[in-house]
């Protein structure tokens, strides 16, 4: 395979060290291995790649191993910047410019080529910064979805932290309070404050100089959503994250928060001893799983994606779709067909109307699960879904299994059964051939925009959140 423009230029540097490091000229060195000086030239600047029996030639008349020459390493600190100035003024940001690299020469200064670099690595970090293009958001997502797919959307090593720090702070059973979350964040050295001026764009601001964490008072009352967010941002803490370098990273870290929040809110230990038993009645339910530990629905059935495969061996998936039937939320492992577009991104897109997903918002008594079964193209799926309200709107929350699995689970005797071909189009894209040839050319709908076309995409080192708001913040609370 032939070497890369970089593994040259390095090669050139390591033997160009050698030859001088023994005080020869390129003639010098040429006349010992048989080839002429300006062949060695080419060679020492990257231009040209050596055949492996001169390469020979030239560590036996250095004195050193045809290995220590192929190392990848500079050899020392000038060859080390001159080679990252060949790689930066090689790269896509700065050929985007227009201009001409610079070319080094043996009297330019070790200072002159770290200041060219210094402006090489602000105009890189100014590249990072600039806002993601929906399409590379969209194939981050997506690369993580899959990740998380392989592993069974399992984590042990943020299981086993969160079930130490719970340990630490006392907590045995039951829903975990409040108060041994402010015990958590006191033996990382933090205090929970809330303020009524926190950020609009962040959902909580960590004071590392003071020890504080800054929560929305909106938060106080109940439910899980204080919980969640101050076991988030220690979470930043414990698991040593740093600024984000891409989109890719934001969300890797965004996961891994939420995961921990997750395992301290419904620990691994008792989730599991949880679910065994109501797999062994027969009577595994969403709803008792949230009662038990006193969290959303939608927190009890993504926790289940993390251990139903991993603990039990079921596998299945997980919906959240809003009231036009966008997808906002999923994880399946169970094959369960839904949409995609062309980067395979589900997100945004519209689930089949026949999925109980879509058919829960039909239902008058919404205080329960609606228990349904649909066959699909991929099997037969048994799903429950929950649907409720925000102020943005419905949402509906599914957890479904393949049909084998159904027995496991309450409201496996429902009668409701749909069918969907989907993605054929005919399955609900399509209206009926009489009813399209009754109105074709008759009628002119207005098509809704979605949102997440125009939302705008994480941007800088902390995405989504403006530093600017964030520091003045700080400032106004840091005498407090």
């Amino acid at each position: 395979m032939a070497a890369t423009a970089l593994e040259l230029s390095t090669l050139g540097h390591r033997i160009r060290h050698e030859r001088l490091a023994h005080g020869f000229t390129l003639d010098d060195l040429g006349e010992r291995v048989g080839v002429a000086g300006s062949q060695l030239s080419l060679i020492e600047n990257g231009k040209r790649e050596p055949k492996l029996s001169l390469l020979q030639a030239i560590a036996a008349a250095t004195g050193v191993e045809v290995t220590d020459l192929l190392s990848p390493e500079p050899p020392n600190r000038r060859a080390a910047l001159e080679i990252e100035l060949e790689r930066a003024q090689s790269g896509a940001v700065f050929r985007r410019l227009g201009i001409a690299p610079v070319r080094v020469t043996k009297s330019m200064s070790d200072e002159t080529i770290e200041s060219i670099l210094g402006l090489h690595r602000e105009l890189q970090r100014r590249e990072r910064e600039t806002i993601a293009t929906p399409e590379e958001a969209r194939r981050a997502n997506t690369e993580l979805r899959l990740r998380m797919r392989e592993k069974g959307n399992y984590l042990a090593d943020i299981e086993r932290l969160a079930e130490k720090q719970l340990k630490a702070a006392g907590h045995t059973t039951g829903a975990l309070t409040h108060r041994t979350v402010s015990i958590m964040a006191e033996q990382l050295g933090f205090e929970l404050l809330y303020v009524n001026d926190l950020p609009h764009s962040a959902r909580s601001v960590t004071d590392l100089e003071n020890g504080r964490i800054y929560l929305p008072p909106a938060s106080i009352p109940g439910g899980h959503g204080l919980r969640s967010m101050a076991l988030q941002a220690m979470a930043h803490r414990l698991l040593g994250h740093q600024r984000p370098v891409d989109y890719a990273d934001f969300l890797q870290q965004r996961l891994e928060i939420n995961y921990y929040a997750a395992c301290c809110l419904m620990p691994e230990t008792a989730s599991v001893a949880f679910l065994q038993q109501a797999k062994k009645d027969r009577n595994l339910a969403v709803e008792d799983f949230r009662d038990a530990f006193g969290v959303t629905h939608e927190a009890a059935g993504m926790r289940m994606s993390n251990l139903l495969t991993e603990h039990l061996g079921i596998r299945l998936h997980f919906l959240r779709v809003d009231g036009s039937g966008a997808i906002s939320r999923v994880y399946e492992n169970d094959d369960l067909p839904l949409p995609m577009d062309v980067t395979g991104a589900i997100e945004g897109q519209i689930v089949c109307r026949h999925f109980s997903a879509r058919s829960a918002f039909e239902e008058q008594n919404r205080t329960t699960e609606h228990y349904q079964y649909t066959d699909t193209p991929a099997g037969t799926f048994w799903c429950s879904t929950q649907t409720g309200t925000t102020a943005d709107g419905e949402f509906s929350i599914t957890v479904g299994v393949p049909f084998d699995d159904a027995r496991w689970f309450r409201g496996r005797e429902t009668a409701s059964r749909a069918s969907s071909t989907c993605p054929d189009e005919s399955c609900c894209r399509r209206p009926p051939a009489e009813i399209a040839a009754r109105w074709e050319g008759k009628a002119w709908p207005s098509a809704r925009v979605h949102m997440q076309m125009f939302s705008p995409l994480p941007r800088g080192t902390f995405p989504g959140v403006e530093e600017a708001e964030v520091y003045a913040f700080l400032d106004r609370h840091a005498e407090g």
